[in-house]
């Protein structure tokens, strides 16, 4: 257990922890000269009976000292606030007071020092106030206890009153991830660099790699000091002291304020959304942007306050958004004070909700349902927001902002029944019924898609998303999808999305005009097919209908586009291949040797090798060309696609290639202005 001292300066808190146990927590040279505390102290006391022990954390009472008390108030499971019998409740007695109820600290004693000095009606006037003062904070049930330091009265029942306390509380959890708020970092000969701090959760070993966050740097743990003792694992609740080492540690390059944590943890935040609590003591409500100090474990930073709601009067909780002025090591469910720009005055504190806070639309009903939900437990929370639109989590963020386990994560995710799933190192969350509603709306999409359009292979990817409801996020959207293709009743093919059992099919009109188009493009005509807008006047159709009907025929690998309007049947391609692996036999061949064997014009058999050229089936070299035997099989076989497999017979059938200049997309096979795959690219 770590108990820590609060009170005005020179009311004996130091003298105090002496007393307790035996060690002197002023350690300054200042601090001698002067009599007062102005940095942490630290102490420790073994229990007699388990060989368990008590730290101490002793903290400076003056008020231009106030930031230094923060950083020692992290993280402690004890407050002893400490008030002298002949002052009474003095300045710094409030605020630190004001300050352990905002950091949530409901357990403590009060310690009456120096009762030698007063008289009983003395005492128990001092009482009076202090249960006064206490009402409607966590402490307004703590018991008081008159000591003095002088005549020891009272100091051996206050030790035995916290080392009672100490065996009845409970070992704080260690499963989350680790975290270390660094409120020392000092060099030790023999060992190199020391950073101490309060373990705020998870447990570190001895080898373990951090990470030192905001700042980055990595280190490797050599050694461990827990509660003033050697070894080789650190727990969360206890005064760790760690030996760091790596590139770029040292003494100087670790501020206090930072955070070793787990590597997996290291997402440093700039804009936070929070619940905030404002002192009664304060003489106006928070205004919009607002500058203040903000102090979060040992940090502090300064911050703007930007208002999600009315302003929040004095005595009264609302929502805000704080912007900071450079990055911290935060987790959801931490504490947080805030005070003026002067440090001369406390205005309140609260609770930090979300990490990754919007810039933009913070103020929706949406979002401020959002962090009205997230405002409780983290199993809770998690539930209530897959409620909420937009109905989904990235659970890997919302299990790594509050410093949960890989353990506590899978125990959440399998306790609340959450559908999940995975793209790269990101994990999504649903709840079961919008799974459910999710995946029948999106087999529902896709049946009503084939219905109305019988001869697509399917729907794009992104224009499927954006007709599904939840409408979730292009990564989220894969993996769900990924999910459904793993149970087979979609398939993709490309970048479309299908049913498993739709094939592509001509209506009854289109195979009407196609078999009077055919034989225009096949026979003895095959090598020098007629072009669309030819092919349309010699049958009177429309030309727009002709060539919707090549694309479509593209997209089943029946026909490909060897130069623009110019389509050759997929066959005829194949046979074109034949004749050029019988040219290449010589090692290479010209556009004039092509032109004899197809009995064609020039430009037409300079069409046709473009075509071969830009998918590598043929590799130029000034005006001869020879083949790349590697890529023969793109067009040997013909009119074998299988769509209803989700498999193509060859690679030109894939949707994966746009046509240029503008025009639509080119689906199957390429048309003359298509760029051929990477592997085709060759010099």
């Amino acid at each position: 257990m770590i108990i820590g001292t609060a009170g005005h300066i020179d009311h004996g808190k130091t003298s105090l922890v002496r007393a307790l146990t035996g060690v002197d927590t002023d350690r300054l040279k200042e601090e001698k000269a002067r009599g007062i505390s102005i940095e942490l102290g630290f102490a420790y006391l073994p229990l007699p009976d388990d060989g368990s022990v008590l730290g101490f954390v002793d903290v400076p009472g003056h008020e231009r000292f106030i930031h230094h008390m923060l950083a020692g108030a992290t993280g402690i499971d004890f407050v002893l606030l400490v008030i002298a019998a002949d002052d009474g409740i003095m300045p710094q007695t409030r605020e630190h007071l004001a300050i352990v109820d905002l950091l949530g600290i409901k357990r403590g004693l009060v310690a009456l020092t120096k009762a030698d000095l007063v008289d009983d009606a003395r005492r128990v006037e001092v009482c009076n106030d202090v249960a006064n003062v206490l009402q409607s904070t966590g402490l307004e049930s703590a018991e008081i206890v008159p000591v003095s330091v002088v005549t020891s009265e009272g100091v051996d029942d206050l030790r035995e009153r916290l080392l009672a306390v100490a065996r009845e509380s409970q070992t704080r959890s260690s499963e989350g991830r680790f975290r270390l708020a660094i409120d020392r970092s000092f060099t030790l000969a023999g060992a190199g660099t020391i950073v101490t701090g309060t373990v705020l959760s998870g447990a570190v070993n001895v080898e373990d790699r951090v990470t030192i966050s905001p700042s980055g740097l990595t280190a490797r743990v050599r050694s461990i000091h827990a509660q003033n003792r050697p070894a080789q694992r650190g727990l969360a609740g206890e005064r760790c002291a760690l030996n760091l080492a790596g590139d770029g540690i040292s003494k100087d390059s670790i501020a206090r304020g930072e955070i070793v944590l787990d590597p997996a943890s290291h997402v440093p935040t700039d804009r936070i959304d929070a619940n905030v609590r404002v002192l009664m003591s304060e003489p106006k409500p928070m205004a919009q942007w607002m500058p203040v100090r903000l102090h979060q474990a040992a940090a502090e930073v300064g911050a703007r306050i930007v208002l999600l709601g009315d302003p929040v009067a004095p005595g009264t909780e609302g929502l805000v958004q704080l912007v900071l002025d450079q990055p911290i090591a935060a987790a959801v469910g931490d504490r947080f004070v805030i005070r003026d720009t002067t440090a001369q005055r406390t205005i309140g504190g609260g609770t930090f909700l979300d990490l990754r806070a919007p810039a933009r639309k913070r103020r929706t009903p949406e979002r401020l349902a959002q962090l009205q939900a997230v405002a409780v437990d983290p199993r809770n929370a998690l539930a209530a927001m897959l409620d909420l639109s937009p109905h989904f989590v990235d659970f890997t963020a919302y299990a790594r902002d509050r410093a949960l386990s890989a353990k506590q994560a899978a125990a959440m995710a399998g306790a609340l029944n959450l559908i999940t799933a995975g793209t790269g190192d990101r994990i999504f969350a649903l709840s079961a019924p919008v799974w459910a509603k999710f995946k029948g709306a999106l087999l529902e999409t896709l049946k009503n898609f084939h219905a109305a359009n019988p001869d697509q292979p399917g729907i794009g990817l992104e224009k499927l998303r954006m007709q599904v409801e939840p409408r979730l996020p292009a990564p989220a959207f894969a993996a769900y999808l990924q999910a459904i293709v793993k149970a087979k009743e979609i398939a993709l093919d490309g970048a479309w999305v299908r049913l498993t059992g739709h094939e592509v099919r001509l209506t009854s009109d289109d195979e009407k005009m196609w078999t009077r188009i055919a034989p225009l493009i096949s026979g003895g005509e095959r090598f020098r097919p007629p072009r669309v807008r030819d092919i349309a006047t010699a049958l009177n159709l429309p030309e727009a209908n002709v060539r919707r009907l090549f694309k479509l025929l593209g997209r089943l690998g029946r026909v490909d586009e060897i130069a623009h309007d110019h389509f050759f049947l997929r066959s005829t391609v194949a046979e074109m291949v034949a004749i050029l692996s019988k040219l290449d036999e010589a090692g290479q061949f010209s556009a004039a040797q092509l032109r004899d064997q197809l009995d064609n014009g020039r430009k037409v058999a300079i069409q046709i090798l473009e075509f071969f050229d830009r998918h590598g089936v043929t590799l130029r070299r000034g005006d001869l060309r020879r083949l790349n035997k590697h890529r023969l099989d793109l067009f040997r076989r013909s009119e074998t696609t299988n769509i209803g497999s989700g498999r193509e017979a060859s690679p030109v059938g894939r949707p994966d290639f746009k046509s240029g200049r503008g025009r639509e997309s080119v689906l199957g096979g390429f048309d003359s202005h298509s760029l051929p795959p990477n592997s085709a690219r060759r010099a």
